[in-house]
């Protein structure tokens, strides 16, 4: 299960979507976000459901690392679409059992839910698929480089997104290994009731927070001895440049968006 975690990976790639502008698709993505959350219906769906296909059709990123992104997600789903469809009343009643009833309310809630969970996760892993940890750490510096009127750290923020986004495949291999080498020495990680499975965690919790901090300390390190000094004064190997794609894909997403506006407002 921990080997199907692929978020904050980047898949080194020459498509359109790895040359597009960074700043571009933080923005895409988040008016991706807007798009699916504004939406009340099925139409909603089938628009996000469109700029996935397309954005990964463009990316050249297997379907199979999209459908890996949202299987660890797989139980969330199930409880998510669970409550939903036997706690929503309205409409006529589909099935009931005792307490336990399932209405039309209920049932298209669900669904819903589910599939919009799934546009959610798919849409925005393709953001880390297709831009590496320094590109987006530049990006989003950029975006918010109108709060250093503010006096905010932009630099420094921008920096700790990006780290913590870049170690989480690093921190699920190393939970791998100590998980491994756990059951290896005889620990029983599966069996016994959820109590039991929480306190068999501990073995595993304990070494990872080790390696964690130690990871950040080397890191730490090693940036003082790079004479790391925050973004003052940093210049960058490669210039944020954009083009007539970005402005395509920028109009697209608008697009979608605007005619999701106007279902809502006259549908």
């Amino acid at each position: 299960m921990l080997k199907d975690i692929t978020l904050g990976q980047y898949f080194p790639m020459e498509s359109v979507v790895h040359r597009m502008d960074a700043r571009f698709k933080i923005i895409i993505t988040l008016l991706y976000l807007v798009m699916l959350f504004l939406g009340q219906r099925i139409y909603a769906l089938l628009a996000g459901l469109l700029f996935t296909v397309v954005v990964t059709l463009c990316s050249k990123i297997p379907m199979k690392m999209i459908l890996k992104s949202i299987k660890p997600i797989v139980p969330i789903l199930l409880v998510t679409g669970i409550l939903n469809l036997l706690l929503l009343d309205g409409g006529d009643v589909l099935w009931q059992w005792k307490f336990l009833k399932i209405t039309e309310e209920g049932l298209h809630t669900s669904a819903f839910m589910v599939a919009r969970i799934c546009l959610l996760i798919a849409g925005t892993s393709l953001l880390t698929y297709t831009t590496s940890p320094i590109t987006l750490t530049d990006a989003i510096e950029q975006l918010l480089s109108p709060l250093k009127k503010l006096k905010l750290p932009v630099h420094e923020l921008a920096m700790m997104m990006t780290i913590a986004l870049r170690f989480i495949p690093t921190l699920i291999e190393e939970t791998d290994k100590i998980m491994a080498a756990q059951k290896a020495r005889g620990a029983d990680l599966e069996s016994g009731n959820l109590l039991q499975r929480a306190q068999a965690l501990v073995p595993i919790l304990i070494p990872l927070f080790v390696s964690a901090f130690r990871r950040a300390e080397e890191l730490a390190l090693a940036m003082e001895c790079r004479c790391y000094h925050g973004g003052e004064g940093r210049t960058r190997l490669r210039i944020l440049h954009s083009g007539l794609r970005d402005y395509v894909a920028l109009s697209f997403i608008l697009l979608l968006l605007s005619a999701v506006i106007l279902l809502n407002l006259f549908c």
